[in-house]
């Protein structure tokens, strides 16, 4: 706001000035212990270093270090502090991002140490969260999220929820006054639970209001295809793109596959160690999965690790007690798996073809698979038949889902 009586004169920019932000530039931080062998933190710091790009900055090194538990202080030794301390000070670094989450203590140490931004992964993923929430509700469930991470950490970077700085990890309130501050944040945190309660009714209202119609939520690990699969099912325009939750706000379409009417839900995908405030504050958001009659779970299986990550959506989903719910596997990516370099490091000097890996566990596997390649159209009919023919199999006198609806 300019106030009356003083003109401000703005000077023409140079031409040969760039307007640009410069890009941050991050290391990445993790140990490996009793707890977790050095080739499973490898693989989380290949995952930290694509959210680090999804939020926009460049991992420019990674520093590792043996231990069984981190140390109590610093979280790394002070041997490793100092390395790291040093490579910030000669390599303009910006930004510090450890795998694991930091205490307060560790956060302020730390950043006492290395003078330069201090993340987690639970704030940087809280981070991604607020750039990509779009509606009110997905933008109300990452401020109470955020206010949930912040509280125990206040640090002097904020003044009176109001952002200070720019770059990754700067979305978010803050503080000046520890005391004042904290009592800030838990009125903030009632009145952001009142508003998300209120919009839980109102979206049970709807969800009730649908009727009978069969109901097919996609779930899966972020970054399996899922928006991509949602478009080619549906034929509709949900944001797709390879990044970690490219997606966070629930989408439903109605869609009509081989004559059978449906509503086709898009979730929020899950991750390796996600947030424990993310958890409860996307409870209500998951509440599409558990009024789901049929999953499609979604699995990239171009992906070294696509096991695990199919067991850290299982577990979520038993933690929603939808584990024994009608369930699709859809192996998805499957151009990425054929054309895949077998050479890469990190990968076996030889990896199963389609049609033999079908014979292995999966072939036993309790619920129906099938492989496609949702970005090349590949084996999409076979995946509608199946959609549908479970679809028949629920119709609605013989499932317990729509008897209490209808």
């Amino acid at each position: 706001m300019i106030s009356a009586g003083f003109v401000y004169y703005l000077s023409p920019m140079p031409q040969n000035i760039s307007t640009a932000p410069r890009t941050e530039r991050a290391i990445l931080i993790g140990i490996s212990g009793a707890a977790q062998r050095e080739q499973k933190m490898q693989e989380y710091l290949d995952e930290l270093a694509f959210l680090t790009q999804t939020a926009g900055a460049e991992p420019v090194r990674t520093f590792t270090q043996k231990l069984d538990t981190p140390v109590a202080a610093t979280f790394v030794g002070s041997g490793k502090l100092e390395e790291i301390k040093t490579y910030v000070q000669d390599n303009e670094i910006d930004l510090a991002i450890f795998d694991d989450e930091l205490t307060p203590t560790q956060l302020r140490n730390i950043e006492n140490t290395l003078s330069c931004k201090i993340l987690d992964r639970t704030h940087l993923i809280l981070d991604i969260f607020a750039r990509r929430a779009k509606t009110s509700y997905a933008k109300n469930q990452v401020e109470l999220a955020q206010y949930q991470y912040l509280l125990p950490r206040l640090t002097r970077m904020w003044t009176h929820l109001e952002r200070q700085q720019g770059g990754i990890g700067m979305r978010g309130p803050g503080e000046t006054e520890i005391e004042t501050d904290r009592r800030i944040i838990r009125q903030k945190i009632s009145k952001l639970k009142l508003q998300l309660k209120k919009i839980d009714t109102q979206m049970a209202l709807q969800r009730k209001n649908r009727g009978s119609i069969a109901r097919v939520a996609l779930v899966g690990y972020t970054n399996v295809g899922k928006s991509t699969l949602m478009n080619l099912l549906s034929h509709a325009d949900v944001f797709a793109e390879n990044k970690l939750f490219a997606t966070l706000d629930t989408t439903v379409r109605k869609v009509v596959i081989q004559g059978c009417p449906m509503l086709l839900t898009d979730t929020v995908g899950f991750i390796r160690k996600l947030p424990h405030h993310l958890v409860e504050s996307f409870k209500s958001t998951l509440d599409e999965v558990r009024e789901a009659d049929l999953l499609l779970h979604v699995v990239d299986i171009s992906h070294p690790g696509f096991e695990e990550q199919m067991q850290v959506v299982e577990q979520t989903l038993c933690e929603l007690n939808v584990r024994n719910r009608p369930t699709i596997i859809v192996f998805n990516k499957i151009d990425g798996y054929l054309t895949d370099d077998t050479g890469e490091p990190g990968l076996p000097p030889t990896r199963p073809s389609l049609s033999e890996l079908q014979k292995t566990w999966m072939a036993d596997a309790a619920f129906k698979t099938c492989f496609i390649s949702a970005k090349y159209n590949t084996h999409i009919e076979l995946l509608k038949d199946m959609i549908a023919e479970e679809v028949r199999k629920l119709t609605f006198f013989n499932s317990p889902q729509a008897a209490k609806r209808v």
